[in-house]
């Protein structure tokens, strides 16, 4: 193998500049050439590419966003728009690809292998709901953009005796509100994998008026309803008043923490060799402190695994 490209799609998450240098540098190291493919799946269909070098990856491990820019692309999922992406490989001499991004970026990275272009998969995502790794790139970063904000919001709670909801993101998986809800001393989380029980969450705020409290956070994971529709829901059911925060794609952004950077610049290094070593169809991860690579078809075929006791705890240090 003597090149390969490297492109990132869907959602952007910190750290995927600092996967995009280690992919880069890892490579041309090993003596390989990198094409950067801009704009995902949708620049590889229309031929969007260049090639990368050294300082084409300079000053960029610790900035947020992605280098080479992402989107979405219907496209891609005909048949003609793939066999598009495979005439545009051919053409530019792409041997492998290394794609950065979430579940629908792997689909399209296994859709490449089973035509005969060798994909390596990195977790970008700060949702971190990738079976088969114990953490995604961005989620660490997100989660300290979301914890600032609630320790903001807490000032003001405090200030107003008021109840806040803050919506976080989070479509299928509550890892990004069970964990800040935690960190923040949220004294209720509403996340996908746990049926909400309104009655529940009115007594926990009742109770801790009853005992003088005058506060309360509330984080609510967007997959579950908006914090305007939750907030519509505890006024109808218990009359109390509240103030919604929507953090929106604040959370997608910023500086990677030093955590995310050296996931990224781990992961980055250890696709390159996957790729070396002549396979595909794989993604890499980290399980148990140790970084590894596995059969992509696992993070399709397995479901992310809920931390039940984080959530008992949450519960027992709000009371």
């Amino acid at each position: 193998m003597k090149r390969i490209g490297v492109l990132t799609s869907g959602g952007d998450a910190p750290g995927m500049n600092a996967a995009i240098r280690a992919v880069v540098r890892k490579a041309i190291y090993e003596g390989l050439e990198v094409v950067g493919i801009f704009h995902g799946y949708q620049g590889l269909i229309d031929g969007n590419m260049e090639v990368l070098n050294l300082g084409s990856v300079g000053d960029i491990i610790q900035r947020g966003g992605t280098k080479l820019y992402s989107a979405r692309c219907p496209e891609f999922r005909t048949e003609e728009g793939q066999q598009k992406a495979i005439e545009q490989l051919k053409a530019n001499g792409i041997e492998g690809l290394v794609i950065i991004g979430g579940d629908g970026s792997y689909r399209g990275s296994m859709t490449l292998t089973k035509n005969g272009f060798p994909c390596v998969g990195i977790p970008g995502t700060i949702d971190n709901d990738i079976p088969g790794t114990d953490y995604t790139l961005g989620f660490d970063t997100a989660l300290n953009t979301v914890i600032d904000c609630i320790d903001k919001i807490r000032d003001t709670a405090t200030s107003h005796d008021r109840t806040f909801i803050v919506e976080v993101m989070g479509r299928d998986a509550g890892d990004l509100a069970l964990w800040a809800g935690l960190a923040g001393g949220a004294e209720t989380i509403i996340i996908p994998e746990v049926k909400m029980n309104m009655e529940e969450v009115v007594e926990r705020l009742k109770s801790g008026t009853s005992r003088g409290k005058k506060h309360s956070i509330i984080i609510v994971a967007e997959g579950v309803m908006s914090g305007s529709e939750f907030a519509a829901k505890l006024m109808e059911h218990a009359n109390i008043e509240t103030r919604v925060s929507v953090l929106g794609h604040i959370q997608r952004g910023g500086s990677p923490t030093g955590r995310d950077r050296v996931l990224a610049s781990m992961f980055g290094a250890r696709a390159v060799e996957v790729l070396i070593a002549g396979s595909g169809g794989r993604a890499v991860g980290i399980q148990n402190h140790q970084v590894i690579d596995y059969d992509m078809n696992e993070a399709f075929e397995k479901s992310e695994v809920f931390d039940q006791n984080m959530y008992q705890l949450s519960k027992e240090l709000s009371i």
